[in-house]
């Protein structure tokens, strides 16, 4: 364990209770968690990021295209990338700004840049729908893409119903989600990592052995006017869900050990450099030539447009899956530090393995139940994306850069930090919009449980 940076807080008093208190404190931070291992290596950050940001909303980005148009489309596709890769840099940056201090999570750069409470107030909720958003979603792409797998290999088989997947899917997480730290999942990181560099090749090469389709049109499908602008909202609801990988960026960045000469910073950078990379090698080769090759005929989830080869789509399918296991893990860590911090701390329990199974289970259960009760993926996706991924990804990182660097006025700084919080604003304001019009669409028709 390095200790060189406990997160002691430099209040060490003079009195023996506050040296038990900091002992305690100490016990408890090897307990957590994010900060209990401090030994990853550069390239953990790399495939951590991967399997953070790459989820399965990039099967969605042809559709996204589909209802951006090519102009729109490619240049928010762009601007996300630049704009988040920033954002990141920030985030990096900020990490261990304070000398002998590091901010090991999300609320405490908040909690620092706007105060105890109001840090809390304004990180830990969007933290928190991000999070466990992502891991319902995650839950119903798992169940999904098993239920594809199962309808590809054996087409004439029993249907069986989407709730049984999704329970399949979570039995998995009621094994892995009792691994204690970040670095305990990095071997389920590293194969989501590479599984979703697999499927997305896989994607766009079939697309590409399929050609350009016979008819294809690249106007938009809405036959109205409101119609083609509530797409347009979703599908900037879409793109804004797929660069969604800072809400866990200062926890991954955490384990990264660190001294004064060798801060965690260099490390983090090289491994976000690598995964922007990876992600731009997922994205747009998927996103553009999925839409060149189909045109506004496509699904959804472009392996749905995608039928054959079956054995490639049903291989396709899997990765999905595998992949998703890893992003729901990752997603999850950083919630079961957070209720696990409040039962440790505020509610005096006492740090123990049992604590974290009922903690874990309980977890795993609830998203579960959710995803069963609530399938309807595309909708869900818009909506949170805009709800939440589009501050905590594009413009609370500058505003708590704003806030605590205080750039000169006007100055390139200034300017670029404004110019992402309005873009931020708008995609966070637009695009719930239209996934809110998709859930109602889709849930005239939905039965529960069905």
């Amino acid at each position: 364990m390095e200790t060189q940076l406990s997160s002691d807080n430099g209040y060490a008093g003079n009195n023996t209770s506050s040296e038990e208190n900091l002992k305690r404190q100490k016990e408890i931070d090897e307990w957590l968690p994010i900060t209990s291992s401090r030994n990853a290596k550069w390239w953990y950050s790399a495939f951590h990021n991967v399997t953070a940001m790459v989820g399965a909303g990039v099967l969605s980005l042809p559709y996204a295209l589909s209802e951006l148009g090519w102009g729109p489309g490619v240049a928010v596709l762009v601007l996300s990338w630049i704009i988040t890769l920033y954002t990141l840099w920030q985030m990096v940056e900020m990490h261990e700004m304070v000398p002998g201090k590091r901010f090991d999570r999300y609320h405490e750069l908040g909690q620092y840049a706007f105060g105890e409470k109001l840090g809390l107030y304004i990180v830990v909720p969007q933290q928190l729908i991000v999070e466990v958003g992502v891991c319902i979603v995650y839950m119903v792409t798992g169940g999904k893409s098993l239920e594809k797998f199962h309808d590809t290999v054996c087409s004439t088989c029993k249907q069986i119903k989407l709730t049984y997947f999704i329970m399949i899917f979570a039995s998995v997480h009621f094994v892995l989600s009792h691994l204690p730290n970040f670095n305990s999942i990095s071997g389920v990181s590293l194969a989501a990592a590479v599984m979703s560099l697999s499927y997305s090749t896989i994607a766009w090469g079939a697309s590409v052995a399929k050609s350009i389709q016979p008819e294809v049109q690249y106007g938009y499908k809405a036959k109205t006017a409101a119609g083609t602008v509530f797409n347009f909202f979703s599908g900037l609801g879409d793109i804004a869900f797929a660069y969604a990988g800072h809400n866990v960026v200062l926890e991954i960045q955490a384990t990264i050990p660190s001294t004064p000469e060798k801060p965690s910073k260099g490390p983090m950078w090289k491994g976000v450099i690598v995964a922007y990379i990876v992600v731009a090698l997922c994205y747009f080769p998927v996103a553009l030539i999925g839409y060149w090759m189909f045109g506004n005929s496509i699904e959804d989830n472009i392996l749905i447009s995608l039928e054959k080869p079956a054995w490639l789509i049903a291989m396709a399918n899997i990765f999905v899956v595998i992949h998703v296991i890893g992003s729901y893990q990752i997603y999850a860590m950083p919630v079961f530090d957070m209720i696990e911090t409040v039962l440790v701390k505020k509610l005096n329990f006492r740090p123990s393995t049992t604590l974290r199974f009922f903690v874990r289970n309980f977890y795993v259960a609830f998203t579960m139940f959710i995803a069963i009760t609530f399938p309807f993926f595309g909708g869900l996706l818009g909506f949170f994306g805009g709800f939440a991924f589009a501050p905590t990804t594009y413009f609370l990182p500058c505003i708590i850069w704003l806030a605590i660097y205080k750039p000169k006025k006007f100055g390139l700084s200034w300017w670029t930090n404004w110019i992402c919080i309005v873009f931020g604003v708008c995609l966070m304001v637009l695009s719930p919009i239209g996934g809110l019009r998709q859930i109602i669409l889709q849930a005239k028709e939905y039965e529960f449980y069905s």
